[in-house]
């Protein structure tokens, strides 16, 4: 393919998905009082025990603010604060059941409003294109 019908598809594809996960963003529950910093920080910890600098070097943001971050979750119950066993000095952080509950929940509702729209506005066929752009996606992400 060619770089100017690359460019024209990157045009197009642009605003449309930075419009979907926007919108995504918007269902999450009203009564999550969570920020986009600290939702991005429990789905880090979903599979790992990070210390904090570590935290705030992936979600670029300064170890004070990350410290925040760490407050306000702890104080939900969301995360939970594990010792180094070499050296006392470091916090490891994990996700708690009730922050993994969280994500979860939020994760279904993304899921099942996607799923009603898609089988509200699209056609057997659209369904079928939309199924078949997952994999070139899953690419894009990963490059």
């Amino acid at each position: 393919m060619n770089t100017e019908k690359s460019h024209d598809i990157a045009a197009q594809l642009r605003p449309v998905l930075t419009r979907l996960v926007r919108k995504m963003r918007k269902l999450s529950p009203i009564n999550t009082p969570l920020s986009q910093t600290e939702r991005a920080v429990l789905v880090s910890l979903e599979n790992q025990k990070l210390l904090a600098a570590e935290l705030a070097v992936i979600e670029k943001i300064t170890p004070q603010s990350m410290g925040q971050v760490i407050t306000h979750l702890s104080s939900l119950g969301l995360i939970d604060k594990t010792p180094s066993e070499t050296d006392k000095r470091k916090i490891y952080i994990s996700i708690s059941a009730t922050g993994q509950d969280m994500i979860q929940q939020v994760r279904n509702e993304r899921d099942e409003w996607l799923s009603h729209a898609i089988a509200k506005v699209c056609n057997t066929q659209e369904q079928e294109i939309l199924k078949a752009a997952i994999g070139p996606l899953a690419k894009l992400v990963e490059f």
